[in-house]
Parts: structure tokens; C-alpha cells; sequence
């Protein structure tokens, strides 16, 4: 008989398996810790967008706090990488040791040069690959030129406009026979061969059975839910239902997964035998639109009662909430929903919009307050601007406006020149 679970006991559940039950640490946050924060959450992903930041860097400040992003640089490009790029949600940094197994489950031919003529990717990859044998990392743009290509842009019209030697590069790329070895200010991939980054990918230390390697990604995604469903954990990794569908199945009978039973929630629901139960949540964080906890929209939703939809592909007149919209997730509850943008030149964090949920406690004001003066610290912003739009915003601003308790750094005030100077805006 499978065990039964309340509502708030599967949201504990999730919460603590994503490292966001608890308040943040205490002291300085080491790169120790960013990797035990990496290895509980498998995964982040990686997002162009930086209204506010660069999204992977996000899910590490709504777990830790203020850390020292370089801690991320030197993770994924210094020797031996404790994270990688590859396709997975969708682009991210993994750990290296699902590369392998994402090779074999991840198909993204739309991505790189499937429909090119199979001579021209032929003979554009062959220099490619003789040219990264022997030069540093390079970006798209310097492969290019290294290499001598030239062709007429006007005549290319497919996704991104991309050359043939992108296209090819990319190809390679979802192939596993090139890979990522740093990303430039401006965010551009510095392309190496696959084997520089993961000299065991070039050793052959290859496990080559699919379900064996499915099965790795499963559990790692049941690790990472804490509780869910196939849906859930195949969205994660981004694997084919049916085929999770036989993963979840070996992991029962092994003994990794167990059928429970979660209050209004009307499917199969799975959890990981090292799932973890806190006797209550504690947390308190601003989460991006990427962060791995809001991922599956629909489990969200079951979860939390939250519905939540990214607005930034969605024209400006038509958009609910804003352009950049964080949840704020206070204890066990997702209270409200901020648009965040950071002025970098004027040095301000700008609320330009803030929503409360139907049942947001008599706190969440001051709790989103103290979250923004965290954040703005860790953005090296000196003022936090609330604008009116949102039925929270009124609330908000006042919160902002005058001294703050903090719990997870004492006392934020006007008084202190060396913490962000609030400015509401009327």
C-alpha cells in the first residue's frame, strides 16, 4: 500500500530537495559549497537573457545567498570541470558525469547543421576539428576567420542566421565531439574539442547502454524533485516519457523510488528513498523564471497553487506581470511575483512591477524587502526603486522605505551608506 502524503508534506519534500527549505548559510559561501549546492540540483540552466543576470547564476544566489560568481567561472572552465555545457532542460551546465548518458538521449538535430548539404557539413566539420586539434579555445566568429570561410549571408535564412561553420559547430557540439570551454563577456562559446574539456570522454570510459544510462538520469531527477511524477522527472533531463516511464518502473523494483500518494494530486506520484521531510520550511528567496523548482509548470501549479507562464516572448501590451518576473517564495509558499530589471548604469534595482498571491501572509512586504536589499547587495546595486504597478507594490515600497529587518544580515537601513539607499517611486 502505497504511503500518503498531505500537500504540505510533498511541498516540504520538494523544497528540501531542492536546498530551499532553510535559510541561507552563515558565513562566506565557498566554492565547497556552490558544488554541494550544484550536485543536490543536477543542473541549471543557461539563458542569454540579462535584464537581471545571467539566469544560471541565479539559482546559486537563491540558495546561498551573496557568493562570488567568478566560483561558477572557474567551475565550468578550469581543469577538471566540476560542470559542463550540453543540452539537458534545455542548454546547460551539467555534471560531467551525465555528459555521457545525455549523449545518448539527447536529439536536437533542429539545432546545428541536420539539414545542410551532407558534403559542405562534412568538409566545414573536417576543418573545424583540425583547426580546435591544434589552437586554443575559439569562438564561432574566430573559427571563421581561422579557417577562411566566407559565404553570402543575405542568402541564409534559417534560425538564427547562423553561418555554416555555427551551424557545423553546433552540430558537433550535440555530438559530443566538441564542447564548451569557457564563454566570453559576451557570452559567446569558446568551442574546444571534447576531449580537452573531458579527457575520459576521449579515454572511452563510455557506458554504452541507453537504459542503463536513462536510469542514471531518472534517479538523479528524482534525487533533484525529492517527489514527482514520470512527467516530472523526464522534463527535468529532458528524456522521452514512454522510455522514463520503464526507468521509474527499475528504480521500484530496485528499491530508489517508492508509490506514495499526495492530498488533490490526481496521478502516479513517486518519491526518492533519500528524500528528506523537514518538520517545517524556513527558506526565503527570489527564484528565476529558470530555476530548476519551477520548471514543470504543472507540478508547480499542484504544488503550490502558483500559475506561472514567462512573459518575455509575449508582447509588452498583452503581458500580465512584467517582463522579467520572479516568484518570491516565502516558508513553504509562493507569496507573490516581482518584475525585476537591474539598472547597471544608475546603479538600482528596479521593481517595476509587484503581485501578491490571493493568500500571501501579513509579512510578505517585508520579507520581499529584505530579499531585494540581498539581492541588490549581491548585484553590487546601491538603490532598490519600487514602481506602483501591482497590488503589492503600495505595500512594498513603504517596506523598502524605511529600516528593515533582516534576518539573514541584521538590520538594513537609510542610515548606512554602505547598504542600497531606497527609493520608492510615485
Amino acid at each position: 500500500m502505497s504511503a500518503a502524503l498531505s500537500l504540505d508534506q510533498a511541498r516540504r519534500i520538494a523544497l528540501a530537495a531542492q536546498g530551499l527549505h532553510k535559510g541561507r548559510p552563515a558565513g562566506p559561501v565557498t566554492s565547497r559549497t556552490v558544488g554541494r549546492t550544484f550536485a543536490q540540483i543536477q543542473l541549471v540552466q543557461i539563458d542569454s537573457v540579462n535584464v537581471l543576470s545571467r539566469s544560471h547564476f541565479l539559482p546559486f544566489y537563491s540558495r546561498l545567498g551573496n557568493y562570488d560568481r567568478t566560483i561558477l567561472r572557474r567551475m565550468s572552465s578550469v581543469h577538471p570541470r566540476r560542470m559542463v555545457e550540453y543540452w539537458a532542460h534545455e542548454a546547460s551546465y551539467i555534471r560531467p558525469e551525465h555528459y555521457q548518458d545525455l549523449l545518448l538521449w539527447q536529439k536536437r538535430a533542429w539545432v546545428g547543421a541536420a539539414r545542410m548539404d551532407p558534403h559542405q557539413r562534412s568538409a566545414v566539420a573536417a576543418k573545424i576539428l583540425d583547426t580546435l586539434a591544434r589552437s586554443r579555445p575559439m569562438t564561432a566568429s574566430e573559427i571563421t576567420a581561422k579557417i577562411g570561410h566566407v559565404e553570402d549571408r543575405q542568402r541564409v535564412n534559417w534560425g538564427w542566421n547562423w553561418n555554416a561553420v555555427k551551424r557545423v559547430l553546433e552540430h558537433l557540439f550535440e555530438e559530443g565531439l566538441v564542447a564548451a570551454a569557457s564563454r566570453t563577456e559576451q557570452f559567446e562559446r569558446k568551442y574546444t574539442l571534447t576531449a580537452k574539456v573531458l579527457p575520459h570522454v576521449a579515454a572511452g570510459a563510455h557506458d554504452p547502454d541507453p537504459a542503463a544510462a536513462l536510469n542514471r538520469l531518472t534517479e538523479a531527477a528524482a534525487q533533484a524533485h525529492g517527489i514527482g511524477s514520470v512527467r516530472c522527472f523526464a522534463d527535468y533531463f529532458r528524456t522521452p516519457v514512454k522510455a522514463t516511464v520503464q526507468s521509474v518502473e527499475h528504480l521500484v523494483r530496485k528499491g530508489r523510488l517508492e508509490p506514495v500518494t499526495v492530498a488533490g494530486w490526481g496521478r502516479d506520484v513517486y518519491r526518492h528513498v533519500d528524500a528528506v521531510l523537514p518538520r517545517r520550511a524556513t527558506g526565503r528567496a527570489l527564484l528565476s523564471p529558470f530555476d530548476s523548482l519551477v520548471f514543470e509548470r504543472r507540478r508547480l501549479e499542484e504544488l503550490f497553487g502558483f500559475h506561472y507562464r514567462i512573459e518575455i516572448y509575449t508582447p509588452e501590451h498583452k503581458r500580465r506581470y512584467g517582463y522579467y518576473v520572479l516568484p518570491f517564495l516565502l516558508r513553504d509558499r509562493i507569496v507573490a511575483r516581482v518584475d525585476l530589471k537591474a539598472d547597471r548604469a544608475g546603479g538600482r534595482l528596479l521593481v517595476r512591477s509587484a503581485f501578491g498571491e490571493p493568500d500571501a501572509p501579513p509579512d510578505t512586504a517585508v520579507e520581499l524587502a529584505a530579499e531585494l536589499f540581498l539581492m541588490a547587495d549581491w548585484l553590487g546595486l546601491h538603490e532598490v526603486e519600487v514602481y506602483p504597478a501591482g497590488d503589492l507594490a503600495a505595500a512594498l515600497a513603504a517596506a523598502v522605505a524605511r529600516p528593515v529587518a533582516n534576518t539573514e544580515g541584521g538590520i538594513r537601513s537609510q542610515g548606512n551608506r554602505h547598504l542600497p539607499v531606497v527609493s520608492p517611486v510615485d
